[in-house]
């Protein structure tokens, strides 16, 4: 990642929610959990894994040693955002019948393009200073553009360009591109009756096929630059569509039924063992092989799912401390925020801050990296969020009213 949201974030499921995790062998947990289908609640389980994720990329581009392989935050961000989007759509599709995708395209939108926006025009503004940050192919307005309109990944990918200081926006463009491409494809699937089964195949059939073509698209880079296929979207795919599929298949009530047991008690322990021992494991020439882009990277999507589908399903001693407050609070209100700045910051702060503090500057640029992101989220972030619900009382309060009107007549 250079999250989503992702990243939205990573970025992608900030306003989501998914299933409480409830004890397992519960009657009445179970039939309201299957009542209410997988996002009756939300999961702050999720929100303090988004935390682990982004600061575990934040390390990773500080350089901070035993993070080499911090940029698989970046698979979970794209597993969270696949999954949590995927179980809304589910989610609305069997409350109203249908998936209104104008509105989908537009709360993305507002909840994502005002922050991207101000940090854009703040690069724009230090460019002189930060714009060559990890080397810039662009004009700083080219490279604001391609930000803005969400096609980085697609030029780091298919041209060898980056976008300077706006270069990890490619993974934005990845999620953005997500959110565009894969609602309309499931109204379609809804549309032609599509069944479950031929959906849960298709989608592991497009995980398999993105990470063999990943393999087979691998060109070894010169020094240590990161391969094309890293950024691309057939790479990006992978982990997208694994948290489609987990999602497909905790809508099921069986498959809830049955995670809500020792099932999702062995996915949280074995997908965070997992996930650690891949990040621990990586050095730093993971980018020399194509193994890593055809296997491994798909792997950890799959490990991410596991983590994410026992989160979701069970009570254990990580979802406890992942869902404590302060954990939880930055992963929903900061981690998109802070993936958007850190690197403005590094690049802005890094040349000075290291011939000051030397070895310890990582903890300084970390700490500076991390109050801006607060600063930032409340004075964009926040405000943007209490408009968007002014706007949606008002449009209820004129409902009622004009219902109660019509009653009257």
């Amino acid at each position: 990642m250079s999250t989503s949201t992702l990243a939205q974030a990573t970025t992608a499921g900030t306003t989501a929610s998914t299933a409480t995790p409830a004890p397992a062998g519960t009657a009445t947990n179970t039939a309201a959990t299957a009542a209410a289908g997988p996002l009756a609640h939300r999961a702050t389980a999720l929100d303090g894994l988004r935390t682990v994720a982004i600061l575990v990329v934040m390390l990773y581009h500080l350089h901070v040693a035993g993070f080499e392989g911090g940029f698989i935050g970046v698979q979970v961000f794209f597993v969270l955002s696949g999954f949590l989007i995927t179980s809304l759509l589910l989610g609305e599709q069997r409350r109203t019948g249908r998936i209104r995708l104008g509105s989908f395209w537009l709360k993305r939108l507002l909840r994502l393009y005002p922050a991207l926006l101000v940090m854009v025009a703040a690069g724009i503004a230090l460019w002189s200073w930060v714009g060559d940050y990890k080397g810039a192919s662009f004009s700083a307005g080219e490279a604001a553009l391609i930000a803005l309109t969400y096609t980085g990944n697609l030029f780091r990918s298919f041209w060898d360009t980056t976008q300077g200081v706006f270069g990890h926006t490619w993974s934005l463009s990845m999620e953005e591109q997500f959110y565009l491409v894969w609602p309309p494809v499931l109204v379609l699937l809804f549309a032609v009756r599509a069944h479950r089964r031929a959906l849960t195949v298709g989608l592991g059939v497009v995980v398999v096929g993105a990470s063999v073509a990943s393999w087979a698209s691998y060109r070894t880079p010169g020094g240590g630059a990161t391969p094309d296929v890293y950024f691309s979207p057939v790479l990006g795919l992978v982990p997208l569509a694994t948290g489609c599929l987990l999602a497909l298949l905790l809508d099921d009530e069986r498959v809830r039924t049955w995670a809500a047991g020792i099932a999702g008690h062995v996915g949280t322990w074995v997908g965070l063992g997992l996930l650690v021992a891949v990040q621990v494991a990586i050095g730093d020439d993971w980018g020399q092989h194509a193994w890593t882009f055809g296997l491994l990277l798909p792997a950890t999507g799959v490990v991410s799912a596991l983590l994410i589908g026992g989160l979701v399903s069970v009570r254990t001693p990580v979802s406890v401390a992942l869902s404590w407050r302060p954990v939880a609070w930055f992963g929903r209100r900061v981690s998109y925020a802070a993936y958007l700045w850190h690197p403005l910051v590094i690049a802005l702060l890094g040349t000075v801050v290291s011939g000051i503090a030397g070895a310890s500057a990582w903890i300084w640029l970390l700490g500076t990296a991390i109050l801006v992101a607060v600063g930032a989220a409340y004075a964009v972030e926040v405000p943007i969020e209490r408009l968007r619900r002014r706007f949606r009382e008002a449009r209820r309060l004129l409902a009622a009213e004009r219902a109660a009107a019509q009653v009257a007549e």
